[in-house]
């Protein structure tokens, strides 16, 4: 009878008479309706700690191109309302006797939590299903020769179904990345380059390689399959907790409440999508036919290249090649020297590609790599806060550090900042010490009054700030300007967004920011803001 039935439901023409006969021979529950009751609610609890996170690997995977470029989309979608009616009155029975046939080496258990699982692919996200359907005709023959390679159980592959709904651009709320939703620390153990401009997690052939060998892995510490699924998403160590708390069983399903909520529904959404994979002809879905190219070619990039060279000289569009390799975040393939990273490409352009690699490399170069870039030096002459370099105004003199001395104090000396200092000599931190020999620009045709400084005791250099500098010293312009009013004895400056008192002393040769917080009755911590008038007495 249920063979029958299968043979038939996938004939639209029959749609209403098995539909009469279905609601009239499988009107029966293998479940106590009390206990089927109890199960049912913890059922839903569980999924709806994963399809959260489900639905987001799902409504990603629509932006992407390949899939955008399905034509057919909304046709195939359509024409559901018939198929979530039949299937909702499907019997248990159908569901043990379907997942019994299937060749696996898991144990493909079958109760309420299962079902609600096979019930959320095959008839709520029936739309995104199709897709997956789609992108597994690309993406599974690529896993079966990798885990083939690993003697790995193919079943693996649907592993990523649960994990990332097929999105090589999946992202967790856990920070977990890609097909195979690695964290960062377990990518990197398994040799997946992750750093600002590459991230292997998102590379669906790397990114496998290690998914097989950390199954491989967790295979050889518990020796059942299901609790590999169980600690691929929650670590080893959470499921070893749970086998304590069991009492040293290693059955998943009597660890099942011992585990984190969210790892729970794994392993039924596991068994879930292996039946809907594989039984997605009987419940109406159709793969949604995807444009992504499944014969392609790699060519291995030994130079930098930006992906929009090679979309503008070849004449691909960006974001198919941003689709068909999604490890390199910044569309910037960082090949130089040693380091070689594939780029993937329709096989249709694999020879025109090497025909004119040079165009390629040539193309826009200078915009997309700027070779100045990284030999340019700072400038000091406009970068506010930074210390003047020697220029044709301005050269070096050396003061030797007295004990007792500070970088202020020898700033006001200077008429510097004492970031100025920092920045001529280097220093991470104020300290210095006594002996130690400072680099100070100061302004040549000021050389010989600062160049005395250092010959002068401590008293001498602090009455400095009270004479003034050396009549070879350029005293400030009066004027009325728009910063700063004369007013006989005073000029009175204005203050403008980021001046501190320190900038303003400097302006005035022989002043220090001390002298100016004295004349204007400024606390030890007074702030001074745009638009406040300072008062300047001229020296």
């Amino acid at each position: 009878m249920i063979e029958s039935y299968e043979k038939i439901s996938s004939y639209k023409f029959y749609k209403q008479i098995i539909l009469i006969l279905f609601i009239s021979v499988f009107s029966f529950s293998e479940f106590d309706s009390d206990a089927k009751q109890n199960e049912d609610s913890l059922a839903i609890s569980d999924v709806i700690q994963i399809k959260p996170v489900f639905d987001d690997n799902l409504d990603s995977l629509l932006n992407l191109w390949y899939v955008q470029q399905s034509t057919v989309a909304e046709d195939l979608v359509s024409d559901s309302l018939f198929a979530d009616s039949l299937h909702t009155s499907i019997p248990d029975s159908v569901y043990i006797n379907r997942l019994s046939r299937i060749p696996s080496v898991f144990k493909l258990t079958y109760n309420p939590v299962v079902r609600k699982y096979i019930e959320m692919y095959t008839q709520q996200k029936r739309d995104r299903v199709q897709v997956m359907l789609g992108l597994a005709e690309y993406y599974f023959p690529i896993f079966d020769d990798i885990f083939d390679y690993y003697g790995i159980p193919n079943e693996i592959k649907y592993m990523s179904v649960i994990e990332s709904a097929l999105n090589p651009r999946a992202r967790s709320r856990t920070r977990a990345i890609g097909l195979w939703q690695f964290m960062y620390g377990t990518g990197k153990r398994y040799g997946l380059t992750i750093n600002s401009l590459v991230d292997e997690r998102r590379d669906p052939i790397k990114a496998t390689h290690a998914a097989a060998q950390f199954s491989k892995d967790l295979y050889q510490i518990f020796g059942d399959w299901q609790l590999v699924v169980a600690a691929y998403n929650c670590g080893p160590g959470n499921v070893n907790k749970a086998i304590r708390r069991a009492g040293g069983k290693k059955d998943f399903w009597d660890i099942y409440r011992y585990l984190p909520r969210e790892t729970r529904g794994h392993v039924p959404a596991f068994i879930a999508a292996v039946y809907t994979m594989t039984y997605y002809k009987e419940h109406n879905l159709i793969p949604l036919p995807i444009t992504v190219p499944l014969r392609i070619d790699t060519i291995m990039i030994n130079r930098e290249l930006h992906l929009k060279q090679v979309a503008d000289v070849l004449k691909i569009p960006l974001i198919q090649l941003r689709d068909m390799n999604p490890e390199y975040i910044q569309d910037i393939i960082p090949a130089k020297g040693n380091l070689i990273y594939p780029l993937t490409i329709p096989v249709e352009y694999a020879t025109k590609f090497i025909d004119l690699q040079d165009s390629i490399y040539s193309y826009k170069d200078s915009l997309y790599f700027n070779s100045k870039q990284l030999l340019k030096s700072p400038n000091y002459n406009t970068y506010k806060g930074a210390g003047i370099k020697p220029s044709g105004n301005y050269i070096v003199v050396y003061y030797t550090v007295k004990p007792n001395e500070s970088l202020g104090l020898i700033a006001e000396w200077f008429d510097c900042r004492i970031n100025d200092l920092m920045d001529w000599n280097d220093l991470y931190n104020y300290r210095i010490r006594a002996g130690q020999k400072l680099v100070v620009y100061v302004p040549r045709k000021s050389v010989t009054y600062y160049q005395q400084i250092n010959d002068m005791t401590l008293n001498e250099k602090q009455q400095l700030k009270n004479k003034g500098t050396a009549s070879t010293v350029q005293q400030p312009q009066k004027n009325t300007s728009q910063s700063q009013v004369n007013t006989g004895n005073f000029v009175y400056y204005i203050v403008k967004q980021g001046d501190t008192l320190w900038d303003i002393a400097k302006q005035y040769p022989g002043i220090s920011g001390e002298d100016i917080r004295r004349w204007n009755n400024l606390s030890e911590n007074a702030m001074i803001i745009p638009g406040q008038k300072i008062k300047i007495k001229i020296m």
